[in-house]
């Protein structure tokens, strides 16, 4: 049997031109802006409650002094390093080396018995991200309101309020770039540096860089970090166990779903618990559907 005769130009599907490109465009799924509802509850003041926690000693500690010298620095240049009482040279990495294994294991024990705590409550995307969205809400409005707003015109209420949030954004990211450099550098003449534009060449490259990381992974990018680029998310569910703390859809109560008057009874009319009201969508950042 004969081949059917093939097509000058013609990629391997048969299609000719501009065919065969929208073809190949139509495999990938253009990413769509997730806007998450904002949520309140016992979970969400602990994840602010632990926010305010590591920025406090993310931002603060660099500020603190320790017998007139910084109490955390790290000073590449001279090969020391200052945490509080102690000063480590090269020679001591072993300790670093059994803090980082005691780290290693505590996380993945917390992971193995109480699921995702790391990347729902003290993973840097997930903090930065969180202060992010709650400029963003504070200056635009709920979920309701930014979708309307990015749907509607630019008129000069929009144009403000993007301005506003873009504004924001950039200084907390630089504030966090500086912050970040005056881990190796003092950071008080840092500061003073700073003021009169006199930072050397490293040094604004690591500030800008930082900073620019800071804003395009958690203004940005947010949850296709999580998704695309985290090594961590793809084996951590290599780590449960029929008796970790996961969240799940439950199938047996919630199907089948569907909306119903408040005074039905599921049970009666053959329905579920779930109501398909969509929320559990709407509130998570990353917007999976858990069902």
């Amino acid at each position: 049997m004969s081949d059917p005769p093939s097509v000058p130009g013609a990629d391997a599907s048969g299609l000719v031109g501009d065919d065969a490109a929208i073809a190949v465009v139509s495999l990938y799924q253009k990413q769509q802006k997730i806007y998450a509802r904002a949520v309140s509850g016992m979970f969400a003041t602990w994840r602010w409650s632990l926010v305010w926690f590591t920025q406090l000693l993310y931002y603060g500690l660099p500020w603190l002094e320790w017998n007139s010298r910084q109490a955390v620095l790290f000073d590449l240049g001279t090969r020391r390093f200052y945490i509080g009482p102690l000063v480590l040279y090269p020679q001591d990495f072993i300790f670093l080396t059994g803090i980082l294994i005691i780290a290693a294991y505590a996380l993945f024990l917390f992971t193995a018995v109480a699921g995702r705590l790391w990347c729902g409550f003290a993973c840097p995307q997930t903090v930065y991200t969180e202060i992010f969205m709650s400029i963003e809400t504070k200056i635009e409005g709920d979920r309701i309101a930014r979708m309307r707003l990015d749907s509607g015109p630019w008129t000069l209420n929009k144009v403000g309020r993007k301005l506003a949030k873009q504004g924001a954004w950039i200084a907390i990211a630089l504030w966090t770039g500086f912050t970040f450099v005056g881990y190796f550098s003092p950071i008080k003449d840092l500061a003073v540096s700073a003021a009169t534009f006199g930072l050397g060449p490293w040094e604004w490259f690591w500030v800008l860089f930082y900073g620019f990381a800071t804003y395009g992974f958690a203004g940005v990018m947010r949850e296709q970090v999580c998704k695309y680029m985290c090594p961590y998310a793809r084996f951590q569910s290599a780590m449960f166990d029929k008796d970790t703390l996961i969240i799940t859809y439950d199938v047996e109560r919630g199907e089948p779903r569907g909306s119903r008057s408040r005074k039905a009874d599921p049970a009666k009319i053959g329905m579920g618990s779930c109501i398909d009201c969509g929320l559990c969508v709407q509130v998570c950042p990353t917007g999976i559907d858990i069902r």
